[in-house]
């Protein structure tokens, strides 16, 4: 659902990264009291499995679309909704400057669509109720699904209103609208099936995990989560660097609706806005579209396997540089109070 810069205007652009902009800065404000300083490797480990895992398109069975997970609510069970939006956000960001995956002018409203509604508005609003009364595998699955299909059919919902904002013509609201839930719903699904089993995992080798972030409260520090990190660690080699292989090639659900609604997956934009976002995206993305750059526009299993792994590397560093950089704020200022 990562939405390209004609699908906006500039000024639909620049509110959404503005509001985007609020958020990250909100979070960052809370995370200096939330997170956890164990729990910072864990950002960065889950930064690269998210990036990793967003490379896979899986099918949704006739349709002729596909899907990708968002990550926003298995990140905020693991981290904690805050610090969660903050390792989304890096994801998006990386994403779009280094892999022209989601347009720069368009990048607050992506943030927004796949970041805010499942770290910051369903994780604390539905998933942690559905499990307060006890964590259990069957609880914990049950509020994966149900949490997963309300973010992203909110984050369908807002592609939708963005769009008919920036008057964007050949996609009307009332026929875009219904492409967009209907598909989403069905992505929803899957994605949330997949979060529960993961989180269940987790769970069974770590606990405390889930449950400090449900809890808001600092894991033990003789707990160690080395374990936990390794094996997600090799997860988003494996998946970013070889499963990654095994995507769909079917539109995804937002290129699917367009197809559908519009007669293609591209639509043109021009103006000084979208130049400029183009001409910058175009001199940072080294690996565009996960492949290497090449002149018969054709992409290769080894580029689409570096691009999964240098992508998770990269993230891996940001989201958890993120998470070391206002924890070491927050240190500093302990000592001088």
């Amino acid at each position: 659902m990562h939405m390209a810069d004609a699908l906006v205007s500039p000024a639909v652009g620049g509110i959404m990264l503005a509001a985007s902009a609020g958020a990250i800065a909100y979070s960052a404000y809370k995370c200096k009291d939330d997170l956890d300083e164990k729990k910072i490797p864990l950002m960065g480990v889950m930064g690269a499995v998210i990036f990793a895992g967003q490379m896979i398109n899986f099918t949704i069975p006739g349709t002729g679309s596909s899907g990708h997970i968002g990550g926003g609510i298995l990140l905020a069970a693991l981290l904690g909704p805050f610090p969660a939006f903050l390792t989304l956000t890096a994801v998006l960001l990386i994403q779009a400057l280094f892999f022209a995956d989601g347009g720069l002018l368009a990048l607050g409203a992506n943030i927004w669509n796949l970041g805010f509604y499942a770290c910051l508005l369903v994780y604390p609003f539905v998933f942690k109720p559905i499990v307060k009364k006890g964590l259990t595998p069957t609880r914990i699955s049950v509020a994966s699904v149900v949490s997963v299909i309300l973010a992203l059919t909110l984050g369908a919902i807002s592609v939708v209103i963005q769009t008919l904002a920036s008057g964007i013509t050949e996609l009307p609201m009332a026929t875009f609208m219904g492409m967009m839930i209907p598909i989403h719903l069905a992505i929803g699904l899957v994605e949330g099936v997949v979060t529960g089993g993961i989180l269940v995992f987790i769970y069974k080798m770590r606990p405390e995990l889930l449950e400090s972030s449900m809890d808001n409260k600092k894991l033990p520090k003789n707990l160690s989560i080395q374990k936990v990190l390794g094996v997600l660690l090799v997860f988003a080699v494996v998946v970013g660097g070889g499963l990654s292989l095994l995507a769909s090639s079917n539109p995804d659900g937002l290129e699917w609706s367009m197809e559908n609604v519009a007669g293609t997956a591209e639509l043109e934009a021009s103006g000084n806005a979208y130049d400029s976002a183009a001409g910058i995206q175009e001199s940072t993305a080294f690996l565009p579209d996960y492949g290497f750059k090449s002149t018969d526009g054709e992409g290769s299993a080894a580029g689409t396997s570096v691009s999964g792994i240098i992508g998770a590397g990269i993230t891996l560093i940001l989201a958890g540089g993120t998470g070391y950089l206002i924890y070491a704020v927050k240190r500093r200022k302990e000592k001088t109070v």
